[in-house]
């Protein structure tokens, strides 16, 4: 969406802090011997707390509140009570709502616990790129530049992007123009970001995989050749410099 007054500005801002404070709660939250499922249910009494509801389920009447995807999953987990946590684990939490007729998203990966898998030197590195990304969106930038940026930042650290995953507009709906915001560049992409307008900005780094391939359960996605992926994600307001990062208070840069 393109934000025109002020009552549409606070809107966003008050589903952004709604998602980025559940965001953040739940990466707290979570512990070793805990249940996807549990941590699910805990994020959705914090959206409740908001009067938001979850977007997945809204749009699409997923099986959760949230997506929580563990280890070789890369996105789109669906909770379970037979999912438990454990020392070490690479989760990726992704948490999107309505609230009041406005909608924002975002997303992190972390590592639970001690890193004994080796998991946090691709974590750093998704933050890292999602933080330069950003910082180099405004108003009239190609779209295409900002995927080649984050494909460049990525092979410099010895890793791939996922080529079919990417980031969106957002705002009266989940997903809106523009869409396949890509981690890499389109060089057929001629379109450019646009002053006030609202988008969801996503990293997709991975260890070995380029492409993500949807498992049986219809949701969760994993790598075509293996490996891990990480993923960060911000709200944004494009603006003529830097962008107002509406869901900055989610820690994803702690």
């Amino acid at each position: 969406m393109s934000i025109t007054n002020a009552v549409e500005l606070a809107g966003m801002q008050k589903v952004s802090e709604a998602v980025a404070h559940t965001l953040r709660e739940m990466t707290s939250y979570a512990k070793p011997g805990m249940t996807t499922k549990q941590l699910d249910d805990f994020g959705a009494k914090i959206l409740a707390g908001f009067g938001a509801k979850s977007a997945p389920l809204l749009t699409y009447d997923f099986p959760g509140y949230t997506c929580i995807s563990v280890n070789n999953e890369f996105c789109h987990g669906i909770p379970s009570d037979q999912n438990v946590l454990r020392e070490g684990d690479l989760i990726n939490i992704d948490v999107s709502a309505e609230l009041d007729g406005f909608w924002a998203d975002n997303g992190k990966s972390f590592v639970l616990g001690e890193d004994i898998h080796q998991y946090q030197k691709l974590v750093e590195a998704s933050k890292a790129i999602l933080k330069k990304a950003i910082s180099n969106i405004k108003g009239g930038v190609r779209i295409a530049d900002i995927g080649h940026l984050i494909e460049t930042e990525a092979k410099k650290r010895g890793y791939k992007v996922i080529k079919n995953l990417g980031g969106h507009g957002v705002g009266r709906s989940l997903h809106e123009e523009p869409d396949e915001l890509l981690n890499y560049r389109n060089k057929y992409d001629q379109r450019r970001f646009r002053k006030n307008s609202v988008v969801a900005i996503e990293t997709f780094i991975s260890t070995d995989s380029t492409y993500a391939e949807t498992l049986e359960d219809g949701w969760t996605m994993v790598g075509n050749k293996g490996g891990f992926m990480a993923q960060h994600e911000h709200t944004i307001l494009i603006t003529d410099a830097q962008p107002l990062i509406l869901t900055a208070m989610n820690g994803v840069w702690d």
